[in-house]
């Protein structure tokens, strides 16, 4: 049977490490194919948080890519976990969009609409308002986000072959220049 798979970047690009899961949604969009016997669909959802809820509710799985707080990791430490099972260490402090994204998943298990979830997170070492740069930790993280994703994908049956050979340093300074000509027209 055929499910439908949503990978949703999470972020503020405006803050620095902030905007990972946004930025590497866009990566491994741009570096992979891919093909199984599953729909995926990636979703930059920024930090709408609780106007995702009617799009998240359509989906059979989810996957989540965002900064997450660890009392037991250092910046650029990355966590792949279910999200009905959160290692003790982990928590959702640090942001205000993380803790909205936290409601919003629980209040969707409330009511019975959220598809099983699964997090990939890291470990942010800047939180910077206006700034655009993503930290050394952060970079060294990507290789790992990367393979823990594809290691995901591939134990539900997608075949990924790389197609590009993307720089996220670049994509998540296109996504804010992005950004800043947005909220200037605004």
């Amino acid at each position: 049977m055929t499910q439908k798979f949503l990978v949703l970047g999470i972020g503020n690009v405006l803050f620095a490490d902030e905007g990972i899961g946004v930025h590497l949604t866009h990566y491994l969009q741009q570096k992979y194919r891919f093909e199984g016997p599953h729909r995926l669909d990636f979703v930059d959802g920024g930090t709408l948080a609780h106007a995702l809820i009617p799009m998240i509710a359509q989906y059979d799985q989810l996957l989540v890519i965002d900064t997450v707080h660890s009392t037991q990791g250092a910046a650029g430490s990355v966590y792949l976990f279910d999200f009905d099972q959160v290692p003790h260490h982990i928590d959702f402090q640090g942001s205000a969009h993380e803790v909205e994204m936290l409601q919003t998943l629980n209040m969707m298990e409330m009511v019975g609409d959220r598809p099983p979830t699964h997090i990939l997170g890291v470990i942010p070492e800047v939180l910077e308002a206006m700034s655009f740069e993503l930290s050394e930790s952060i970079q060294r993280a990507v290789p790992l986000m990367e393979q823990a994703f594809c290691d995901h994908l591939t134990a539900r049956g997608f075949t990924l072959t790389q197609k590009a050979n993307p720089d996220i340093v670049a994509l998540a300074r296109q996504s804010c220049d992005q950004e800043t000509r947005y909220e200037a027209a605004v």
